[in-house]
């Protein structure tokens, strides 16, 4: 099957082939004809296997077909959890809408908001946006929403978690009612599902791999190791193994700072990236990573969802994360499009409820090792004598499928019981 096949026009056929692309990905097969048709989508697929691309040509096309877009507004709007994210979405909607008469714009936190409101000014057909900053530009009036036929959320297990579920209600009470709403991730759990029920209509559900499962590519296991050993072992394996561009996850952003002076004192070449470095600092550190100027970029989940590497060889979880299906983002960044890649895991024995929790989400019993010199004194218990409760479905109210009256000034309704913390984006 070609890209001309799944009825794209002439231009985005142009820029596909300009970008390399010959075949489509399950995803892309799938997805581009079910976006084409004007219906709601939930789409799952694996990290790497062409997500993007699946949802943003056929909006594209769309939109080419259309009406022009009024000043201060927009007429697609993708909402992506991080910065990173954000920027690699915005690049993609450039590059394969780059033969189309088409304006797209991105807009974050962390950087001026004034360009970001000079860009709207003349109205924008695609604005990739974090959230936060999208509601701090609709609180100063810079952009508006009564033209948006279409809304995308990327990354959506994200989007809806506890962190972001405030503000995307508030960002969905602002759109109009007749709208398509296209939902795009790696994982979906039963909690996002219920949260999703009142926001999309009849929709097309699509899973083109086995549900919560990793790439074919990744190969993954586990060295055992104690908690205050790890840092050690760490630089031991980068050091003994060769590894050049090693992507390490930690659990905080102080566990990110210390780990990575700690590897800068044994002489290996490290970086970090989380939420409180400025945009600045995280561009230059992803650069000089993707560069090779960087040998180790330490990182919080916040780059989880928006490091593309091509043939990024080793991903290690230093800190096993607190939710399973992180796990599965985490070593999604390595075995993209086909290539192959390692996910390890340092594990210490406080970690083992989080280690079955990730071999039941992923069905499988990861592979042990310790390494001489490093055999930790207290050993992992076995996860398989581990009695792992699944989660209750949390009480969130379903998201509304219609928008809802503009609020007025300085009103802002309640929409959970417990008070949001809102995330850096």
């Amino acid at each position: 099957m070609s890209f001309a096949t799944l009825g794209l026009s002439a231009a985005l056929l142009r820029a596909v082939e300009d970008a390399g692309y010959t075949t489509p990905t399950p995803i892309q097969r799938k997805a581009i004809p079910a976006v084409l048709s004007g219906k709601d989508v939930m789409a799952a697929a694996q990290t790497g296997t062409g997500k993007t691309a699946g949802f943003v040509l056929p909006l594209l096309q769309r939109l080419a077909g259309g009406r022009g877009v009024q000043a201060n507004h927009i007429r697609a709007l993708v909402l992506v959890p991080t910065r990173e994210l954000a920027e690699q979405v915005a690049g993609s909607v450039a590059a394969y809408g780059r033969h189309l008469s088409l304006k797209s714009g991105v807009v974050y936190g962390g950087v001026k908001i004034n360009p970001q409101m000079m860009k709207l000014r003349g109205g924008v057909d695609v604005l990739v946006a974090t959230p936060g900053r999208l509601l701090d530009l609709f609180n100063q009036n810079a952009v508006r929403f009564t033209q948006v036929e279409t809304l995308v959320l990327d990354e959506a297990d994200r989007m809806l978690d506890l962190g972001f579920i405030a503000d995307i209600r508030k960002i969905l009470a602002l759109l109009p009612v007749r709208r398509q709403n296209l939902l795009f991730s790696a994982t979906f759990s039963n909690d996002i599902r219920t949260l999703t029920e009142g926001l999309l209509r009849n929709p097309v559900q699509i899973e083109v791999s086995p549900r919560n499962s990793a790439a074919k590519g990744v190969k993954q296991w586990v060295y055992e190791a104690d908690k205050a050993r790890k840092p050690a072992l760490l630089s031991y394996l980068v050091r003994k193994r060769g590894w050049e561009q090693v992507l390490v996850f930690v659990r905080t952003r102080n566990g990110a700072d210390s780990l990575a002076r700690t590897l800068v004192s044994d002489g290996i070449l490290a970086a970090v990236i989380h939420g409180e470095k400025t945009q600045a600092e995280r561009t230059r550190v992803l650069a000089d990573f993707k560069a090779g100027q960087v040998r180790v970029l330490v990182a919080t989940d916040i780059a989880a969802r928006g490091i593309d590497i091509s043939e990024l060889p080793q991903v290690i979880n230093f800190d096993l994360p607190k939710v399973a299906e992180d796990y599965i983002h985490r070593i999604g960044r390595t075995g993209r499009a086909g290539s192959q890649g390692e996910g390890i895991s340092l594990v210490s024995a406080d970690e083992v409820q989080q280690l079955a929790a990730i071999e039941t989400l992923i069905g499988q019993t990861l592979v042990r090792e310790v390494v001489t010199g490093f055999i930790p004194t207290h050993s992992v218990p076995l996860t398989r004598q581990l009695k792992i409760r699944p989660k209750k479905p949390k009480k969130s109210k379903p998201l509304a499928v219609t928008g809802g009256p503009r609020p007025s000034a300085g009103e802002k309704k309640n929409t959970s019981s417990k008070p949001q913390r809102r995330r850096k984006p």
